[in-house]
């Protein structure tokens, strides 16, 4: 395992999100911070990222990550656990895998891999 910098940074950033506290996660975060959520898309810097995790936090109150391995190299970590929820009293919780690019003890990337279909169908989304 590389050094215990970035992965407690990352840990922290976690941490914040199942606080459900946006503006924390802004102090954790690099200026030129860029989300990619598990359909690739991508959100760039702190205004825009905080209003997002502000909607996703709304949208659901008691989201939470769960994780329960961690790998690194350099300033790179890998999280596996999973991500767990409701929406409008019906739970959910799916596997997940996170990664976080950490630079000068800060995430810049931070990257969602889960297949959201439960959760999509629990909202009445149709994919296809």
């Amino acid at each position: 395992m590389a050094t215990a910098g970035p992965v407690k940074s990352a840990l922290e950033f976690v941490k914040t999100i199942n606080r459900h506290d946006a503006r924390r996660l802004m102090s954790l975060a690099t200026d030129d911070h860029r989300f990619v959520d598990a359909l690739g898309q991508v959100v760039v810097g702190k205004g825009e990222l905080e209003r997002a995790w502000e909607g996703y936090f709304e949208l659901f109150p008691d989201y939470r990550m769960s994780v329960g391995d961690v790998m690194s190299a350099g300033g790179v970590v890998g999280l596996f656990g999973s991500a767990s929820g409701s929406f409008h009293r019906r739970n959910w919780e799916i596997p997940a895998a996170w990664r976080a690019e950490v630079k000068k003890g800060k995430v810049s990337e931070w990257r969602v891999y889960t297949d959201n279909e439960p959760v999509w169908k629990m909202l009445g989304v149709k994919r296809y």
